[in-house]
């Protein structure tokens, strides 16, 4: 029995020694917080990927789509490229050019009302989604888009009642396909 209680007793020791040798493990690092800034951009991003997803979700029996100068259409295409590197500025800045040449495009504005939100500026974003839906097809996809951008809009503004109105005009841009006998 005593040499059980001997190896006990060297074992702890040795054990001792050993955490008394040993180094301290270094201590843990925080991962780093993002900048509120770049939590705002997530953010915005998310919810114009969220308008995005809506309208190419919708099912809708009737879709309306522009016909319309191919120099527009390269505007467009270079727009989307500036916003796919995060360059919202010079993407507003494309966009705005396109418009010079299709003045009152109901696609293009709601483009630029998703680039406004993306820069922050709620307040231009709700007018251009509302000019859109205005000038607009009023049923599809675009409808959708514009919308959803109206409920983020107002949402962000604290307007729950027109955030309402929104959703319930959303559900007016679906067309059913008509019944087949």
């Amino acid at each position: 029995m005593r040499t059980t209680h001997v190896y006990s007793s060297l074992t702890l020791a040795a054990a001792l020694l050993a955490a008394g040798c040993s180094q301290p493990s270094p201590p843990v690092k925080a991962a780093p917080q993002p900048s509120p800034q770049a939590q705002a951009d997530a953010s915005t991003q998310a919810i114009v990927a969220n308008i995005r997803a809506v309208g190419s979700q919708f099912d809708s029996s009737v879709e309306v789509k522009p016909l319309r100068d191919a120099a527009v259409d390269g505007l467009l295409k270079q727009a989307h490229d500036l916003e796919a590197q995060n360059q919202i500025p010079q993407a507003l800045d494309t966009v705005s050019r396109a418009l010079t040449i299709a003045p009152n495009a109901p696609d293009i504005l709601q483009l630029e009302a998703e680039l406004k939100i993306q820069a922050h500026d709620w307040k231009q974003a709700g007018m251009l989604a509302q000019k859109s839906w205005e000038l607009g097809p009023r049923v599809g996809g675009l409808c959708a888009r514009n919308q959803q951008t109206l409920v983020h809009v107002r949402e962000s503004q604290g307007d729950n009642a027109g955030a309402a109105q929104a959703r319930q005009q959303l559900s007016g841009c679906r067309v059913p396909a008509p019944a087949r006998y």
